[in-house]
C-alpha cells in the first residue's frame, strides 16, 4: 500500500495573484512544505528570455523539491512559452503532450505522463481547458478518447488541473465514460457509527442538494459514493480568485485509488502566490 500526496496548482506563470511581482521563491518554499509526491502544474513558463528568474520554472521547482519533471509546451510567443508540467518523486517512464487547441486564440495541451509507483504504473494527465464551453467539451472528448485508447482499464489514473468548468457540466463525462471520480466527492467527512452515521449522511446529502438552484439550472448531477458508503451530490470547491474564491475551476479526478483526505489551500501564503488556490489530496494506492 502506498499513500500519495497530490497537489494541483495553476501557478500563474510564477507571478502573484495580481501579476505585480515575481513569487517563485515563495512558491518553492510553500510547495516544499507540502511534501508532494505528484505535482500537477498549469501556466508554467518553460522559457522566459526577458526575465531569467522566470525561465524554466518546472526545472527550478523540480530541483528545489528533488523531483523529476515533465513539461508540455502549449503557448509559444516571441520571448516566452508556457504550458503544463508534472513533477514526480517517482520515476517518470514516459510523457507525451497532445495538442488539444480548439481555436487560434487559445493554445491548450494535454500532458500525459506515466510514472512508476512501486510495481504499479500510474497514468497522470495534466490539463488546462479552454474558456469556452464548446471548446471544453471537445477537449474533454479528446481526453476521453486518449484514455480509452492508451490506458488499460486496470491501471490507475489521475487527471488534475484547471478545467475552467465553473458550472460543473463536465463531471458526468468523467464518471460515466471513464469511471473517474472527483476527489472531494468521495473523500471521507469524519467518522461516525450507528444513528450518528445515518444522521450525518442525511445531513450531507441535504446540504449538497441545497447547493443547486431551483429549478435545476445544471444538467443532471452524478450521484457519487463516498468512502463511508453515503451517496453524495457534491460540487468541487471554490478556487478562483485565490484572494476571495468564488469560481470552481480546479479539479482532481482519480480512478484506482482510495481518497483519504482532500482540501483547498486557502489563506496565506497561497492567496499571494497565484490567482488560483491549490488543491491537495492524500490518495491510497492498494
Amino acid at each position: 500500500m502506498s499513500v500519495l500526496r497530490i497537489v494541483s496548482y495553476n501557478i500563474h506563470k510564477g507571478r502573484s495573484a495580481t501579476g505585480s511581482r515575481e513569487c517563485l521563491p515563495d512558491l518553492r518554499l510553500g510547495l516544499y512544505g507540502l511534501r508532494p509526491d505528484l505535482l500537477f502544474l498549469q501556466e508554467v513558463q518553460g522559457r522566459n528570455e526577458r526575465h531569467i528568474s522566470l525561465d524554466a520554472q518546472h526545472e527550478s521547482l523540480a530541483a528545489a523539491l528533488r523531483m523529476d519533471a515533465a513539461y508540455g509546451c502549449n503557448a509559444v510567443h516571441q520571448n516566452t512559452d508556457h504550458g503544463n508540467a508534472l513533477l514526480s518523486r517517482f520515476p517518470i517512464l514516459s510523457h507525451e503532450n497532445q495538442d488539444i487547441s480548439d481555436h487560434k486564440l487559445e493554445q491548450r495541451g494535454l500532458l500525459h505522463v506515466k510514472v512508476q509507483v512501486g510495481d504499479t504504473v500510474v497514468h497522470c494527465l495534466v490539463v488546462h481547458l479552454g474558456l469556452f464551453a464548446g471548446s471544453r467539451s471537445r477537449q474533454v472528448a479528446a481526453l476521453v478518447e486518449r484514455i480509452k485508447r492508451l490506458v488499460p482499464v486496470d491501471e490507475p489514473v489521475l487527471i488534475a488541473g484547471d478545467f475552467n468548468d465553473w458550472n460543473n457540466r463536465l463531471a458526468p463525462l468523467f464518471v460515466q465514460q471513464l469511471g473517474l471520480f472527483e476527489v472531494f466527492a468521495v473523500a471521507p467527512e469524519g467518522v461516525a457509527t450507528g444513528p450518528a452515521k445515518l444522521r450525518n449522511s442525511v445531513r450531507r446529502l441535504g446540504k449538497s442538494l441545497r447547493r443547486f438552484p431551483k429549478p435545476m439550472a445544471l444538467p443532471q448531477s452524478v450521484r457519487e459514493l463516498g468512502m463511508n458508503g453515503a451517496a453524495r451530490l457534491t460540487l468541487p470547491p471554490r478556487t478562483f480568485p485565490a484572494v476571495f474564491p468564488w469560481l470552481r475551476l480546479d479539479r482532481i479526478y482519480q480512478r484506482g485509488f482510495a481518497v483519504r483526505h482532500a482540501r483547498v489551500l486557502h489563506g496565506s501564503p497561497w492567496k499571494q502566490l497565484s490567482d488560483h488556490a491549490p488543491l491537495f489530496a492524500e490518495l491510497e494506492l492498494p
